[in-house]
């Protein structure tokens, strides 16, 4: 029986690059070959997380990552089903001496690393994970007294005032011993077709190097001015980069920060500066679901726990497929059924609309959005929705309830962004895109009246909020 090389192995989940990535380097650095290892989720058809697109964009970044392997020696292994019984089998069947991750922020990851500690514990293999997904580490930016905060602005003062890492290098070389290997998956592996109106951006390491390229010149140094308009390109756009991990979140601090020293104009600082502390809000929200998990399930408020929520109906149908007769609700969630993305005033347009004008459960809508977008990030994505319905950490007061109308006026004057995704409403007027058709000419006919009264559903809601509160407190 010929001799198996000892080996380390490097378990890919949400760090999908060969540079700057933490376990990798680590790997590379133990003298052993290395077997970079990604293991393929085993269900089929329908997910209440994923969908099609987040699936196309993934193949995409395995694909990227199987290329950069090779260029350094390396191939990418796959396997698929349950991780851990693939650990296992991949223990006892080689000589593998330790197993490198990234951590996993949410707890379903965290859970699983918690198994795997244990299997390498039976087999004697050691079981390294490092801290690679987020800035800094929930310890490294908690109170004085080791608790959490529940509110971003103390929780920013101090992500601020921590030292940064640096970007690592990438590994000069790998070797990895020759391994069977699944072929590199396509939609088809999880039973699964692309819609034809989805139009995606290209998933992987190159792909996100040149997002972050074109953010850091061109859509950044207006980025505090124009974020909040959605027909402006002045977001980075590199949400699902760092959700899938094609780009660590220290190499966009990075540059950010250089480009932010080396500004002279105020605007462009403030820009930049702003945009760091969006890099904090994602920590923030890591830093939310470390200390408190179970606002996956619940409220992150206690008092709000129990709302009598409305039950899904047509009204819901309509709010996913865009057919709400709100444009600038109907114009954000086209957006994300095309794209995989959705502005993100507008998302919060929408996810307000969901919970304070039809009353339905934030749920719905967090789940509806995880299937549907690149970046669905778990904790973020949760944060948000929370912080709209007026449940969550650091929220909008309950009262404070977002006008779909005043809010296009807002930020979609000439109601660019509007006829971009509701080609239908091209010949209105953009005065008559930000009022109730009620108030003014009608509509075209192609297009839906509005499904609620804003304003009746608005007093709805604070009659349901504050009677719910009345009772959780113990008030007549």
């Amino acid at each position: 029986m010929p001799d198996i090389q000892p080996a380390v192995l490097h378990w890919f989940r949400r760090d999908l690059r060969v540079s700057d990535n933490t376990a990798l380097l680590a790997a590379s650095q133990s003298g052993q070959v290395v077997i970079p290892l990604y293991i393929l989720s085993d269900w089929r058809k329908e997910h209440s997380w994923t969908g099609p697109g987040r699936q196309q964009f993934l193949c995409e970044c395995l694909e990227s990552l199987s290329k950069n392997l090779q260029e350094l020696g390396s191939s990418l292994i796959i396997r698929q089903g349950d991780p851990l019984k693939v650990l296992d089998e991949l223990i006892t069947l080689e000589r593998i001496s330790a197993i490198h991750f990234n951590r996993d922020p949410d707890p379903h990851g965290k859970q699983v690393e918690r198994h795997l500690e244990k299997l390498c514990q039976k087999h004697g293999v050691l079981c390294q994970g490092h801290d690679d997904v987020s800035l800094h580490t929930f310890a490294q930016t908690t109170k004085d007294d080791g608790t959490a905060y529940r509110v971003y602005t103390p929780y920013s003062k101090r992500w601020l005032k921590v030292e940064k890492r640096n970007p690592l290098n990438k590994p000069k070389s790998l070797k990895t011993p020759p391994l069977p290997s699944d072929p590199l998956p396509k939609l088809e592996s999880w039973q699964l077709a692309l819609p034809a109106e989805l139009d995606l951006l290209s998933g992987g390491e190159a792909a996100a190097r040149q997002r972050l390229k074109q953010a850091i010149s061109t859509r950044l140094p207006n980025y505090a001015q124009n974020r909040d308009h959605p027909a402006i390109p002045s977001t980075s756009r590199l949400s699902q980069d760092l959700r899938w991990g094609t780009l660590s979140i220290r190499k966009a601090y990075q540059e950010a920060n250089k480009t932010l020293e080396a500004a002279r104009d105020p605007k462009e600082q403030e820009s930049y500066h702003t945009f760091i502390k969006e890099l904090a809000w994602r920590d923030f929200y890591f830093h939310l679901l470390e200390a408190y998990p179970k606002v996956l399930d619940h409220e992150f408020n206690s008092d709000y726990r129990g709302l009598p929520w409305a039950e899904p109906d047509e009204k819901f149908a309509a709010w996913k497929e865009g057919q709400t007769g709100f444009p600038i609700v109907d114009a954000g969630m086209r957006e994300l059924k095309a794209t995989g993305f959705m502005h993100n005033r507008v998302r919060m347009i929408v996810a307000m609309f969901l919970t304070k004008d039809l009353h339905l459960d934030w749920r719905l809508g967090e789940q509806h959005f995880a299937q549907h977008l690149l970046d669905g990030e778990i904790a973020s994505n949760n944060g948000g929705w929370q912080w709209s319905a007026g449940t969550g950490a650091d929220a909008a007061p309950y009262f404070r309830i977002q006008n779909p109308w005043t809010q296009s006026k807002r930020f979609d004057v000439q109601g660019e962004y509007i006829k971009k995704w509701v080609p239908e409403l091209e010949p209105v007027a953009p005065k008559a895109l930000h009022q109730a058709p009620s108030l003014v000419s009608a509509h075209p006919k192609s297009y839906p009246q509005p499904i609620v009264d804003h304003s009746q559903e608005r007093d709805k809601t604070l009659t349901i909020f504050k009677t719910h509160l009345d009772r959780v407190r113990g008030k007549n």
